[in-house]
């Protein structure tokens, strides 16, 4: 049986192929088109999931969408009812939504086939919560999604057993943690879809000065719950505009006059970050997890479970994930690798899966996107050796593992940046050892190098760390598994200056724990870095170009050439820097020549094509 998920036509568009019970390619199409957070139908994710399983898109069986518009039909009329000033509103909103094309139709259209699939809907922030749930390896949990809407919803309470997942409770559109999330990030001038990641960094460098205003503007109700104070926003009202620019989403200004009369005049994108900017961020922060913890409160007392599956795009603030284990009663806690909705595609899948057969197996890992051959490699660098040669390039290297694993622990030792491209590509938008770029963490400099050289990071923002796994104990205030980088854990004090480069401004450091099992490689780096310097940890920033992770060698060698990294791994081979010593080429480059190229990705470049034509 074959079940083809899609989150579509929003932001972070994705697909996901479920082969016989098992996950077998997930992709954002973002990584395809290089747009980020593209939204729009994602027709090269779902050529690649098919690629990998050898299929045509005639053969899948079930197509599972993460939306059910509709759902919440009595919501949308009762909202209406009550925003009476406004009555052309509700209409608009409903010729939206009817107006978005089927995806059925859509894929036959581009595709030119007859789809014999079902199609079976998944409201939206039950995919969500399957995301989580059906992959935590939990025979049971209390279950929450939070993000801005989808659905008429903006955030689901439940509890979920065996295969069964009860929704008990919703809070409904317009009132929403992540729309107040997202305002906030606007008003201090992260205008752009993302921005509210910057909003959480920036938080950790200020005062809660504003607790007392904010608190006008996200009300806890007795219950548990939250309402936001409407005359401080506009996404209620016509005003607004959600709209896609050539597949990149735009999101108009949520706040309004209100907001600005209350804190002061907002900030513009390119002003100067003053203390007021930082101390509303802090307390926007705080607001946020004050919301968040009463939240699992009434979430626990309903369902008294040790364990959590959280997810939906508010799921992204590890700072207030990382609090969890200590604010409320949980012990236990599942975040997904990609809790936004590029993992809605996984849950919907997930979802279908388990109503039909049987709940799928834990994921271990998460590596689930493209793979590029040894040989792929070696053509694209031949292609590329005289541009790359007179640019930065003075050596390219091909070397066993040991080696390599030697070289680049020492390098990163020494001070260098490392791009580090290995295997499949993650799911998810953190960079988990397989897209990344590596660094000291001794080094306290490392963090502004990186922040300097990587497009649209602001200074104040903190690397992500990976460390071994049986190490956070020993470094962190809290010891739990994060194999996603969903999490943010406090450093033990006596540790935080060792690693100044990983360890933000409030002494909190953002971690990926690293076991055998899920990257066997990249533990074995990072343990041949801790026998040069007794640190269990590097630096890992995303390997990026044009601000979307790279996907294939030829974005990572991009990303190489445009910021100036003093080497970079593509599987076994090793480019470095002008300025670095020149390496022995060993006979197996040449043998590498030999091999064939995987038909799908020989169009990719002409070296590409001309390799597979000779072979």
């Amino acid at each position: 049986m074959t079940i083809l998920g899609l989150s579509a036509y929003q932001p972070d568009s994705a697909a996901c192929l479920i082969v016989d019970g098992k996950i077998v390619a997930a992709a954002a199409e973002e990584r395809f088109r290089r747009i980020k957070h593209w939204a729009g139908l994602p027709t090269q994710a779902i050529d690649f999931c098919l690629r990998q399983a050898r299929l045509k898109l005639g053969d899948v069986d079930h197509l599972a969408i993460d939306r059910q518009t509709g759902s919440h039909t009595l919501r949308c009329l009762e909202f209406a009812a009550t925003h009476l000033m406004n009555p052309k509103l509700l209409l608009e909103g409903i010729k939206k939504g009817c107006g978005r094309p089927s995806i059925k139709k859509a894929l036959e259209s581009h595709y030119a086939i007859s789809i014999k699939a079902e199609v079976r809907y998944v409201e939206h922030h039950l995919a969500h919560i399957a995301s989580a749930y059906l992959f935590s390896g939990f025979k049971e949990a209390a279950c929450l999604s939070i993000d801005g809407f989808g659905d008429f919803c903006t955030t689901a309470l439940a509890f979920a057993a065996g295969t069964k997942i009860k929704i008990d409770e919703r809070i409904y559109f317009p009132h929403s943690l992540g729309i107040f999330y997202t305002a906030i990030a606007q008003f201090l001038g992260f205008p752009n879809f993302g921005g509210e990641e910057k909003l959480m960094s920036l938080a950790a460098t200020g005062e809660p000065n504003f607790l007392e205003q904010l608190r006008e503007i996200l009300v806890i109700q007795p219950d548990g719950t939250f309402r936001l104070s409407l005359k401080y926003f506009r996404h209620h009202t016509k005003e607004i505009s959600y709209r896609s620019r050539d597949g990149a989403p735009e999101v108009e200004a949520l706040y309004g006059k209100n907001l600005v009369d209350l804190l002061g005049a907002a900030r513009k994108p390119d002003e100067l970050i003053e203390q007021r900017h930082k101390d509303i961020a802090r307390s926007a922060q705080a607001i946020y997890e004050k919301a968040l913890f009463e939240l699992l409160h009434t979430l626990h007392k309903q369902h008294p479970s040790e364990n959590l599956a959280l997810a939906g795009g508010c799921a992204m603030n590890s700072v207030a994930n990382g609090k969890i284990y200590r604010r409320t009663p949980f012990k236990n806690l599942y975040v997904p690798s990609a809790p936004g909705n590029s993992g809605g595609a996984i849950g919907a899948a997930a979802y279908v899966q388990s109503s039909l057969t049987s709940r799928l197996r834990p994921l271990t890992s998460v590596n689930l996107g493209p793979e590029t051959t040894e040989v792929e490699i070696y053509a694209l660098l031949d292609w590329k050796r005289n541009e790359t040669a007179a640019e930065l390039c003075s050596v390219i290297a091909f070397v066993d593992e040991d080696e390599l694993l030697r070289r680049v622990a020492q390098a990163i030792a020494d001070g260098k940046l490392v791009g580090w491209f290995q295997g499949r590509m993650e799911f998810g938008p953190r960079p988990l050892g397989h897209r990344s770029i590596l660094a000291d963490p001794r080094n306290a400099k490392m963090r502004d190098a990186l922040n300097a050289k990587i497009k649209g990071r602001e200074s104040f923002q903190p690397i992500g760390l990976s460390i071994l796994r049986e190490a956070v104990s020993e470094w962190f205030e809290q010891e739990w598994n994060v194999p996603w980088m969903t999490e943010t854990f406090p450093f033990r004090p006596k540790h935080r200056t060792l690693v100044p480069a990983a360890s933000h401004v409030d002494g909190s450091g953002q971690l990926h724990t690293v076991d055998e099992e899920a990257n066997p490689r990249f533990r074995r780096l990072i343990e041949c870095f801790r026998d040069l310097t007794d640190i269990p940890m590097v630096l890992n920033a995303p390997l990026r170009e044009d601000e979307v992770l790279a996907a294939y060698p030829e974005d990572a060698l991009a990303c190489f050439l445009r910021i100036r990294l003093d080497m970079l791994v593509l599987g076994n081979f090793i480019l470095q820097g002008k300025n670095s010593s020149t390496c022995h080429i060993s006979d197996r480059w040449l043998a590498i020549r030999q091999r064939p190229i995987h038909p799908d990705r020989a169009q990719s470049s002409p070296s590409l094509a001309q390799t597979n034509a000779s072979s």
